[in-house]
């Protein structure tokens, strides 16, 4: 009989150490800046170039493409090569799971990456860092070199839906998983969050670590209110020694 499989549903807060600031928590995006919204939200970013303008500014000044994973992403990175079997649905945009090791066929990537981008019109993909490169040299607003559309993060923006078929395995991760831990995540975001409950109800056991609550700590078999950086590890070297 097989190792039973951990699913880690991984949100804003596990990347906070690495210099990524969250959107939601007591120091976020949102609540410092609740205009920077807009600067996500695709309808808004389609119609006003000012919008756009001032979404490549912030992407450039936020660093995601410099940082570093942390000790929480090396925890799960080990927890994999300690021989158990790990998937993480992450709606975080950053690639740093991949970046501290874990293979990236184990990663969901329910919101996409903010290391490409994408055209609105054509749909062709390219680095983040050559847009960023020519917003540097004075473009404001870079369009699509290939058809002149406009570009944004190959992220999903608020309004839009999710890649069903990403959201289809996550499903069925958090279906067929045993434990499902939901870490650094406010689980309000919809339909990520449901995640959690889906895995609740199929029986999985469920741990909550976050800093404030959520909609699904009255679920949770254990909540953990510790720093992420230190109770995140400490909790998968537990899970490892099936504790």
């Amino acid at each position: 009989m097989g190792k039973p499989l951990v699913a880690i549903l991984s949100g804003a807060g596990i990347s906070t150490d690495s210099g990524i600031p969250d959107y939601r928590g007591p120091n976020g995006l949102w609540r410092r800046d609740p205009e920077a919204e807009k600067l996500v939200t695709y309808d808004a970013y389609m119609a006003d170039p000012e919008v756009r303008r001032r979404s490549w500014l912030m992407r450039r000044d936020v660093g995601a493409l410099a940082a570093e994973p942390n000790a929480a992403h090396v925890a799960v990175a080990e927890l994999e090569r300690a021989g158990i079997p790990v998937r993480v649905l992450t709606q975080n945009v950053d690639g740093l799971h991949q970046r501290a090791g874990l293979s990236a066929r184990k990663v969901l990537e329910l919101h996409g990456t903010a290391l490409e981008t994408s055209c609105t019109r054509c749909h062709a993909r390219a680095p983040m860092q050559e847009a960023l490169d020519r917003v540097g040299a004075g473009e404001p607003d870079p369009a699509c070199r290939g058809c002149g559309g406009i570009l944004k993060p190959a992220t999903v923006m608020f309004g839009q839906a999710l890649d069903p078929v990403v959201l289809g395995q996550a499903l069925a991760v958090a279906k067929g998983c045993s434990v499902f831990v939901a870490v650094g995540t406010s689980l309000q975001v919809q339909p990520a969050a449901a995640l959690a409950g889906v895995a609740a109800d199929h029986g999985a056991r469920l741990i909550v670590v976050n800093a404030e609550p959520t909609p699904y700590d009255d679920r949770a078999d254990e909540v953990v209110r510790e720093p992420i950086g230190t109770a995140l590890p400490a909790l998968l070297r537990r899970l490892a020694a099936g504790g």
